[in-house]
């Protein structure tokens, strides 16, 4: 992964994940699972705006909004009982909300590898973050067009 695509709040997020020994990563994983920005309450009444995210185990949900000058912004639920998947969705949330449409596009791939967690969480977690970048750049994607 190349650095300097990465937007400076995610690569922010990366960089706190890095700097603590492993065993400390799950714990600010954690912190992150008690900040999950809550969904507005206008987009609460509307089911058919949220995006299951298949790849995770728990029920995951997204919706991602395109203003008109371009910034995103990306809303999730995730189950308080998946702390470790609410982690994910919360670093996703708060680390793209706010960037540009082309921001987020560039954001590489494989970020949810980056942050230093592979060890200590299942593949499948990972692949369930990384299901929710791809979903997100997805309906960036299609929200642009």
């Amino acid at each position: 992964m190349t650095s300097d695509l990465l937007p400076a709040p995610l690569a922010e997020i990366r960089d706190d994940f890095l700097e603590l020994p492993e065993p400390e990563r799950l714990q600010l994983l954690l912190e992150f699972a008690n900040e999950l920005p809550e969904v507005p309450a206008r987009l609460e009444g509307h089911p058919e705006l949220r995006e299951r995210v298949a790849e995770c185990q728990s029920p995951v949900y997204i919706i991602v909004e395109v203003s008109s000058d371009d910034v995103v912004t990306m809303h999730a639920t995730a189950p308080a009982e998946a702390p470790t998947t609410r982690g994910f969705a919360s670093i996703l949330a708060q680390g793209i909300s706010g960037l540009t449409a082309d921001e987020v596009l560039a954001v590489p791939d494989d970020f949810p590898q980056s942050i230093g967690l592979t060890r200590a969480v299942s593949p499948l977690r990972i692949a369930g973050m990384t299901g929710m970048l791809m979903r997100v750049k997805r309906q960036v994607r299609t929200k642009r067009a």
